[in-house]
């Protein structure tokens, strides 16, 4: 066969082959996705970056702190955080809290929670320095909004997003204060960086002088933006006594209320023609996984997105701080949210 004639040939079926995927497409507008073996949604799009761990210290009592270099690390801006994955599988959230200048190198801090589900514990015991963690690339829904005033609020190891920020703030030639409060002195990571900044930061030990005073949110000049990262009786204080015209910033690393009440509803999985009863004392992940148990999960938090799912039709509560206004459009994630209709479908 000739050379045109080969070409000829070549051409002639591409045409036909887009010619059939048009025909296809028309006929089912979420083709491809029907006809997969296993779904796509519920394996997250955010791919792993390998890391290693250069440097393991223990900046307070109970937290320890890694330092991860790969010239892989995407840049990053205060108050971000990122996805790691423990030697056991599980997928945890931590804020960076080194500086965005230092290209490559990213650095967390991790509190031991004893009484926790367990990350905490596995990487206290298991992340020591040469070895081996994967993470995501940041994500950063805490962003530093520029202002020529600050209150910064700080809870425990609430302080490492908070860090990075005052670095910022300071560069930029604002005016901030800090409220940095904790259980004691010795749980509080960052002292010693702290006292640099003088008069600006007020330091409350718990054990020493109680809850810390809240009154400078009250006074705060108009223009003052508030960011205060803890645990959660200390960020309703904080939204508490801000005056009303200085907006609050908080970061959340639990589930959020979600807007209405946690009452029963129905859940139809499409591909595998099943419906099944979500309880009201139960999450949508468990009452899947009770059909689907290989349902892939970690976080349970709404933060690692291992549970993203496609909504084919139906109202989703979303509870999740992850999810984008367009992801939110067509899918949910199992673990926190749930149905602000009677019914969903799911793309499972």
């Amino acid at each position: 066969m000739s050379r045109a004639l080969k070409l000829a040939a070549v051409a002639g079926a591409a045409l036909l082959t887009r010619r059939a995927l048009r025909g296809r497409i028309a006929r089912s507008p979420l083709w491809p996705l029907p006809a997969l073996e296993t779904p796509v949604s519920g394996h997250s799009p955010r791919r792993w970056l390998p890391a290693l761990i250069v440097s393991r210290t223990e900046p307070a009592d109970g937290v320890l702190m890694l330092t991860l270099e790969s010239p892989e690390l995407p840049a990053w801006t205060p108050g971000a955080h990122v996805d790691v994955q423990l030697p056991s599988g599980l997928v945890r959230q931590y804020s960076l809290c080194g500086d965005p200048a230092d290209a490559g190198r990213h650095t967390i801090a991790i509190r031991l929670v004893e009484d926790g589900r367990g990350g905490s514990r596995e990487a206290h015991a298991q992340l020591v320095e040469g070895a081996e963690l994967p993470v995501r690339p940041p994500r950063n829904r805490f962003e530093l909004v520029p202002s020529s005033s600050y209150v910064f609020v700080a809870g425990g190891i609430g302080i490492t997003p908070i860090l990075p920020m005052l670095r910022e703030a300071t560069a930029a030639g604002a005016d901030w204060t800090l409220l940095y409060g904790g259980r004691s002195r010795s749980s509080m990571p960052f002292l010693a960086e702290l006292e640099a900044y003088g008069s600006r930061v007020t330091v409350t030990a718990q054990d020493e002088a109680g809850l810390p005073d809240l009154t400078p949110l009250t006074a705060a000049a108009p223009g003052t933006l508030i960011y205060c990262c803890g645990p959660a009786p200390l960020m309703e204080a904080v939204e508490a006594a801000a005056a009303s015209h200085a907006p609050v910033h908080l970061e959340r690393f639990t589930a959020t209320p979600g807007t209405g009440t946690s009452r029963p509803f129905t859940v139809e999985l499409h591909r595998s023609g099943r419906t099944i009863e979500v309880g009201r004392d139960e999450s949508t992940l468990a009452a899947v996984r009770r059909e689907l148990p290989d349902t892939p999960y970690s976080c349970e938090q709404g933060f690692c997105g291992t549970c993203q799912h496609r909504v084919l039709a139906g109202e989703v509560d979303h509870r999740d701080t992850l999810l984008t206004d367009q992801e939110r459009e067509d899918s949910m994630l199992l673990c926190v949210s749930r149905a602000q209709t009677d019914h969903l479908v799911l793309d499972l």
